[in-house]
């Protein structure tokens, strides 16, 4: 019995009530110039019409949760290929995104593939944040694989269910931990975060914060680390940042809620552990 093809590619994206950018996310996927890209769209019971898109792009949908993360496990074991991309349902791909990532995967030989990502959206808060990903978007050592070998995400990969947000860094450092590669592709990703509001930014830290005690369970000092990376990033884009001085402050005023967001969030988780 002959496996799959070792070019074959399964992109999956987990949904739930996203049907402002559903439609451009599904696609962005079939409008690939690789070949015979498989579609599959994991939604968790969406109440406003998101499956019915979803129906019209995809390969399949499929039904389950309770999280993000098991939603991506779900898609990774239905998968017919032998890499596996997932894709939050509100970003897009340039064409050439899954033939760049697989050049960049044979050229270096590499298990997982990152895709650095830029912010679009109206208002002055998704601004800010676009400001802040324009820092991040040469280090490597910041960026999460989005493009993975199937038969790793079926083993040692496979997503933690106990985490939502911190999900994606966890693979990240249990891939350079064990010394699988990952590389960046040479390929920038739009994340449509629409007009971020105060509250939005709160009420998701918070929610993703909730997994920082798991997340810090499985690597010791990882958190502090990553905040000590973050802030170099700050410091070698700080030409960039003193050209835009109005969304430079307000991005250090995000930063502050969110990391007031996470910290709120994360004590809920280990009261929640604790009760648990």
């Amino acid at each position: 019995m002959t496996g799959p093809d070792p070019d074959s590619v399964t992109v999956v994206v987990p949904t739930r009530n996203n049907i402002r950018t559903i439609e451009a996310c599904l696609r962005s996927v079939t409008e690939q110039t690789h070949p015979g890209v498989e579609l599959i769209v994991v939604d968790n019971h969406s109440t406003d019409g998101t499956p019915q898109v979803a129906q019209r792009y995809a390969d399949r949908v499929i039904t389950a949760g309770p999280e993000r993360s098991a939603q991506r496990n779900t898609g990774i074991e239905a998968a017919a290929s032998a890499w596996v991309l997932w894709l939050d349902s509100d970003m897009v791909l340039p064409p050439r995104t899954v033939a760049l990532a697989l050049e960049t995967a044979r050229a270096t030989g590499a298990t997982g593939i990152a895709l650095p990502e830029r912010t679009v959206g109206e208002g002055f808060w998704t601004a800010c944040r676009a400001l802040e990903r324009e820092c991040y978007l040469d280090d490597p050592w910041l960026h999460n694989p989005r493009l993975v070998r199937r038969d790793y995400l079926l083993g040692d990969g496979a997503f933690h269910t106990d985490m939502s947000g911190p999900e994606d860094a966890d693979l990240r450092m249990k891939m350079r931990q064990s010394g699988v590669g990952i590389e960046l592709a040479p390929i920038i990703i739009d994340h449509d975060e629409g007009r971020l509001t105060v509250r939005d930014v709160m009420s998701k830290r918070y929610y993703y914060g909730r997994s920082i005690p798991a997340f810090a369970e499985q690597h010791e000092g990882a958190v502090g680390a990553q905040g000590k990376a973050v802030l170099r990033s700050y410091l070698r884009n700080h030409r960039r940042l003193l050209k835009d001085p109005a969304h430079a402050a307000g991005m250090v005023v995000l930063r502050a809620m969110e990391a007031g967001g996470y910290a709120a969030g994360a004590r809920r988780g280990r009261k929640d552990r604790a009760s648990a």
